[in-house]
């Protein structure tokens, strides 16, 4: 099995939401941060991909035909490169809103982590933000460069930017898959993200 989708979309951004919709459409299993967080060999994986050891894509990513947030979602260049039939599939959602969301998830999160080699502080807090949790204008650049860059580096024929509302059709569309009959999944509100950290 070889990567088929790479998502290159922040975090909160409806991610979680896609790993669904991939699933649904047969593009599952599709790799996450959920992935990492509960599972002991992907965690460690991962702590050493993020501490910048050469990364092992063929096993980081196996048993799985997609992915979708961090931490992959911070490696899409390697990943399109090293898996060049994959597309790619940009999440995005309004600027303001997204740092409503982050501000009030990630962020505290790894603010208050006790563990300093823990994927998130090391490839989300310190790779992605440079450190800096509490500035949201610096959070924003970091979020709109992003944006940029995956949408310079692709064609439309590898690329869709999908943003959070706009249903099966542009993404069905794009993978030239049929359209479910099923509504398309929403999951991991603000409040859906707080329990699952305090538990």
């Amino acid at each position: 099995m070889t990567l088929s989708v790479i998502g290159a979309g922040f975090g909160r951004t409806g991610t979680l939401s896609m790993k669904s919709a991939l699933e649904i459409l047969g593009f599952g299993p599709c790799h996450h941060m959920v992935e990492v967080n509960s599972n002991v060999a992907q965690r460690d994986l991962w702590r050493a991909i993020a501490a910048g050891e050469d990364a092992n894509w063929d096993l980081a990513f196996a048993g799985y035909r997609s992915c979708v947030d961090w931490p992959s979602a911070f490696y899409w260049r390697e990943l399109s490169d090293y898996f060049p039939n994959a597309k790619i599939i940009l999440t995005v959602r309004d600027a303001e809103k997204w740092y409503e969301s982050v501000s009030h998830t990630i962020f505290p999160s790894l603010q208050s982590s006790s563990d300093p080699a823990s994927v998130g502080v090391k490839l989300i807090a310190q790779r992605v933000f440079g450190g800096i949790l509490n500035d949201k204008q610096h959070a924003l650049d970091i979020y709109a460069k992003n944006i940029r860059n995956v949408q310079a580096a692709f064609d439309h024929d590898r690329l869709v930017t999908y943003k959070i509302g706009d249903g099966w059709e542009p993404l069905c569309r794009f993978l030239n898959v049929p359209v479910p009959t099923r509504e398309f999944p929403q999951s991991n509100s603000t409040e859906e993200f707080n329990q699952r950290v305090r538990a």
